[in-house]
């Protein structure tokens, strides 16, 4: 049961094309990519290059990518997975002569070899209209002739000072004047642009082949990295199948796994076995349900989520129905669960997200990220790209699946997703925050499907995040009765000023009026954009 109520923002409503995203010049890139006739792939690399500069800790070409993209040149939908690997002659001995039980957040050892540029290039290569010089020009006007710095990217790039000096070349490119800038000033990145530039020449040879692989290579063998030009060269972002389920008369689209989309998939499978229809909108029981199942969802995702390269994944059993009663009947409606294990046996969040439609309605979910905010917090000298800290995401237990190993691609948590009905694209939806996403992904979905709220309504609605330590957060707006009920069943409430929630991004699609409503969520700085 759900009663229409205001939201903070109106939904944006057009015809022609839309882009969502977390920064406004960013967005605008993109609507100008589409109004000079690009389609939405070019629109939405353009979007992400654009974010590398103006929302630098979340994104950039230093991290992975990974998109799904339903073309209208063959109307199916495509998953390219551009996350990177792991330095061939790093072995897991070295974690252990070092005394490691875990890789660090920071510094070299998390840095994996960034996916994104194969990733844009191959998206442009296959269903593109634009080149890498096209795309590429508004990132690199923005690089060298400067942006304001919006509200919440200026709170972040405070926050991050710290690591930021950490290393002379990541301060010297990120800390002008010896500090974060303030919000409204103008930053420039000269040696980003000067990056961005060569790619728009040479392609994506420059960046695995070229110049820029080789300063990035000089740079981690100067800080004791171990990765060589053959780790970039050899490497190429893929074409994978995407996975799926049904929910009612919708089919939910993810990336499988090295990313953690299955776990959305998970969550929904075991959700759609329940009467939603008969609870109350964030009220103990719904919450509960949804907590319970996130719970279920997050032990498998932690024992089977890694590079399916390496091993056969369960993921047709872990998708099916018999295996979604199974998981549903371990679920107690009266009384909040502990350790929680996998349903199979197994014995051996800073991202930035975009949605794009164009007036064809090709339709691309596409997220980029550099894991935690400014990554490894190594910028390559001379180069302006910050290195990503996906490698801190290996297990280093030996029988894990996602143990670390050379020339493996860690679990990555960036999750695009996309929702289709009659075979048709509804919804092309992303929430940005490590853990939180595919969380935020069933909430808002469920908003939508089960209680009719609009897009913008969807992600506005306050919302819950549960913790690999159990805890939960309730968000601002959960009212204190339903706060007093959870706890009686036993969840732990988390009381954490400036707890992020998520940052939401989506599209949806009507295709019979042929209309497009965009809703962006005011706790990043973004917006939606049609036109």
């Amino acid at each position: 049961m759900f009663e229409i109520r205001g939201s903070h923002r109106s939904m944006i409503i057009s015809q022609n094309g839309m882009v969502s995203s977390s920064q406004p010049l960013a967005v605008q890139a993109g609507i100008d990519i589409l109004k000079k006739g690009g389609n939405a792939i070019d629109a939405a690399v353009a979007v992400a290059t654009t974010l590398n500069v103006v929302e630098p800790m979340s994104c950039g070409i230093g991290g992975d990518m990974f998109a799904l993209i339903h073309s209208k040149q063959d109307d199916k939908i495509h998953a390219l997975n551009g996350s990177g690997w792991s330095p061939k002659n790093l072995t897991l001995d070295h974690f252990k002569e070092k005394g490691f039980d875990k890789i660090p957040t920071t510094g070299i050892y998390s840095v994996s070899v960034p996916g994104a540029i194969s990733g844009f290039s191959k998206a442009l290569e296959k269903f593109g209209t634009m080149s890498f010089k096209e795309v590429l020009k508004p990132a690199i006007y923005y690089a060298e002739n400067g942006f304001p710095v919006s509200e919440l990217v200026g709170y972040s790039w405070h926050r991050a000072e710290e690591k930021l000096n950490n290393h002379p070349a990541t301060a010297k490119n990120y800390l002008p004047n010896g500090r974060a800038p303030r919000v409204g000033e103008v930053f420039y990145s000269k040696a980003i642009a000067k990056s961005f530039k060569a790619i728009a020449k040479g392609g994506a040879e420059e960046f695995y082949q070229g110049g820029i692989a080789k300063k990035i290579v000089d740079f981690t063998s100067n800080n004791d990295g171990f990765f060589t030009l053959d780790d970039f060269a050899a490497f190429e972002a893929e074409w994978v199948d995407p996975i799926s389920s049904k929910y009612k008369d919708y089919e939910v689209f993810q990336h499988p796994p090295n990313g953690q989309g299955i776990a959305t998939l998970l969550e929904l499978n075991i959700i759609k076995g329940f009467e939603l229809d008969s609870m109350v909108h964030n009220s103990a029981q719904y919450l509960h349900l949804l907590i319970e199942a996130k719970k279920l969802a997050w032990a498998d995702l932690r024992t089977f989520a890694s590079d399916p390269s390496f091993n056969k994944l369960p993921i047709e059993e872990l998708l099916s129905e018999e295996y979604s009663q199974k998981q549903r009947a371990r679920i107690d409606l009266n009384k909040a669960a502990n350790n929680v294990t996998p349903g199979l046996d197994w014995s051996s969040g800073d991202t930035v997200y975009l949605s794009v439609v164009d007036k064809d309605r090709n339709v691309v979910s596409f997220i980029n990220s550099l894991f935690n905010g400014f990554g490894s917090g190594l910028v390559a000298e001379g180069t302006g790209i910050c290195l990503q800290n996906r490698g801190s995401l290996y297990s280093l237990e030996e029988n894990h699946l996602n143990v670390y190993e050379p020339r493996k691609r860690p679990f990555n948590t960036i999750i695009p997703g996309m929702v289709t009905k009659n075979e048709l694209p509804v919804l092309n939806f992303g929430c940005m925050g490590g853990d939180v996403q595919p969380q935020g992904q069933m909430q808002i979905f469920l908003n939508m499907v089960e209680f009719g709220m609009n897009v913008q309504q969807a992600i506005e609605a306050p919302r819950f995040v549960h913790f690999d330590d159990n805890s939960v957060a309730l968000e601002y707006g959960i009212d204190i009765t339903a706060r007093g009920k959870l706890l009686m069943k036993g969840h732990q409430l988390k009381a954490e000023p400036g707890q992020f929630f998520g940052g939401a991004q989506a599209i949806a699609i009507d295709n019979e009026n042929n209309v497009l409503f965009g809703g962006s969520d005011p706790r990043r700085d973004g917006c939606a954009i049609g036109w």
